[in-house]
């Protein structure tokens, strides 16, 4: 039951256990039993105490990002009330859930860590997902993302001098798309491929200067005035652009791959049409859909094996 309504609506888990064992299992059982090994999962996701003890990997490549996924909240009926219609009374919004992952140059086994709570949370978890790829006191870590401040913010507290922000090279070329189409629409593919030859020079001063003769007034808002917004971003970020210095070490200097990983972790199960969920059930749901993508699914069932016999 868990193995199908990890990947699939628990409606249509419902359907593989008819089709494949002949059974017919209630949604609700299907849910709870899901949700039940959810929360068992992320009760083992135990935070880690202080640095260990060794050198660590050579180098590790590391990611964070956010994405927004659908829960739902209906009123509880007061003391003496008469139980509503829910679905008359729920509010529908949505929680950002944090994902990242870590793993070593050229490696294709990322590990993973989430979280549904806060900022501070999410850094934890990011810790003790860089840890357990093999981070160590010597371990140099370039860690990339979008340039959220929560983020950078983030990379710097669990890490110290040990990480390299690195803002995604992609996002920026956003700003600079924004910048181009207000400066340059005529001749818009060479003027973004000089700023992007320049960034990846570190030529990030050129860049501002070339924008800070078109700078739009200060009264305008920040969406009517892409070349201040671009020349802002950049200015606070300016020691997060060091391009030319990961590309000399064969590093990325994009973040797809955990945009990539929203896709696959989070979205393809939990931002389906018609799925909205209880607040800490979408934590257990994350907790599954993580713990699968660490390739940690054998090893928990086998200490649930374990237990029971």
């Amino acid at each position: 039951m868990t193995d199908f309504g990890a990947d699939d609506p628990f409606s249509g888990a419902a359907g593989k256990l008819k089709e494949h064992y002949g059974i017919e299992i209630p949604l609700s059982t299907i849910r709870g039993v899901t949700e039940k090994h959810g929360e068992a999962m992320r009760a083992r996701q135990i935070p880690v105490g202080d640095g260990p003890d060794r050198r660590g990997v050579a180098r590790l490549i590391t990611e964070m990002d956010g994405s927004m996924l659908p829960v739902v909240e209906t009123a509880e009926p007061a003391a003496g009330e008469t139980p509503k219609d829910r679905r008359k009374t729920r509010q529908l919004s949505w929680k950002e859930a944090r994902l990242c992952w870590a793993h070593e140059p050229g490696s294709v086994s990322p590990t993973f860590a989430a979280t549904t709570g806060g900022v501070e949370e999410a850094g934890a978890q990011w810790r003790q997902c860089v840890i357990a790829a093999g981070a160590g006191s010597q371990t140099p870590i370039q860690a990339l993302g979008d340039g959220a401040t929560w983020i950078t913010d983030q990379a710097q507290l669990p890490f110290g001098t040990q990480a390299q922000y690195l803002v995604d090279v992609y996002h920026l070329g956003d700003y600079l798309s924004a910048a181009a189409d207000a400066l340059a629409p005529q001749d818009k593919p060479a003027w973004m491929e000089e700023k992007k030859t320049w960034l990846k020079e570190n030529r990030w001063e050129d860049v501002r200067r070339n924008l800070e003769p078109t700078l739009e007034t200060e009264h305008l808002p920040e969406a009517e005035a892409p070349v201040r917004a671009c020349h802002r971003y950049i200015t606070r970020r300016s020691h997060c652009l060091d391009y030319r210095g990961a590309l000399a070490k064969d590093l990325p200097i994009g973040s797809g791959e955990i945009e990539s990983a929203h896709r696959y972790i989070f979205q393809k199960r939990l931002k389906i049409a018609g799925a909205w969920w209880k607040a800490e059930n979408l934590a257990k749901m994350v907790a599954l859909r993580v713990l699968r993508a660490n390739r940690g699914w054998q090893d928990y069932w086998s200490e649930v094996g374990q237990k029971a016999a």
